[in-house]
């Protein structure tokens, strides 16, 4: 406890002075995050919708699928990337492993799943109340699609954020596929990791706080979206 104190003081100096290096890897942690998840909303929200919405056949065994792949392990997900992407690798020609690009594709796996599963359970529950009002209608499949998009926009958003709160927390694949090379692939998980483990408790304590501060700030946002959203449907 003697060392606690005065690391988390050198923490709260290297953040009230904007200290460069936190700032660089903060930087380049929520682009990574951000460009992940963007890309994982893109094509997981018209997954997510077209197992709600629509009956065909494997149906079943993509939300199952969808639905185990929530809890895919970070490591082998960083394996299976980084042996994509090696020189051996299918994709190796295109040198993309320790960049940032390779944990944007890392990020991207583990964080699909999520979007997916979670909008395809929102886009459920809308379509069993909405269905009859919209077929009674004559309303086309795509303009289903839209209500229930727009409608359910804020339920949408929570279960992007749970993607974004995942991604931002991430640090077995991004090691992996990133190797943590500085000012190149370094992300406040891995420095948070290396820091500790070099006894420089001040930038991982400092590293710490900002990551626990991006965590509390996606959850109060989440739990705001719920809200509104129960607000809305209760009118």
């Amino acid at each position: 406890m003697t060392d606690l104190w005065p690391a988390l003081a050198s923490a709260f100096e290297l953040l009230s002075r904007g200290d460069g290096y936190l700032r660089d890897i903060v930087t380049l942690s929520l682009q990574v995050s951000l460009t992940a998840v963007a890309i994982a909303t893109i094509v997981g929200l018209p997954i997510g919708a077209m197992a709600a919405l629509f009956r065909f056949p494997g149906r079943r065994v993509l939300v199952v699928f969808l639905n185990a792949l929530m809890g895919l392990p970070p490591v082998v997900v960083g394996l299976a990337v980084y042996l994509a992407l090696s020189r051996a690798g299918p994709f190796g020609v295109f040198g993309l492993l320790f960049t940032p690009t390779a944990m944007i594709i890392a990020q991207f796996i583990l964080v699909l799943p999520i979007i997916a599963a979670l909008s395809r359970q929102v886009m459920e529950e809308m379509w069993l109340e909405y269905r009859e009002q919209l077929q009674s209608l004559g309303v086309s499949p795509l303009g289903q699609l839209s209500v229930l998009l727009w409608d359910g926009r804020f339920a949408l958003l929570t279960a992007v954020l749970a993607g974004f709160g995942r991604a931002t927390a991430e640090v077995g694949a991004v090691m992996i596929v990133g190797g943590n090379i500085d000012h190149v692939t370094r992300v406040m998980t891995t420095t948070i990791a290396l820091e500790a483990s070099k006894g420089d408790l001040a930038k991982a304590l400092g590293l710490g706080i900002v990551l626990l501060l991006v965590s509390l700030a996606v959850n109060l946002l989440a739990y705001l979206l719920r809200e509104l959203s129960r607000l809305r449907f209760a009118d």
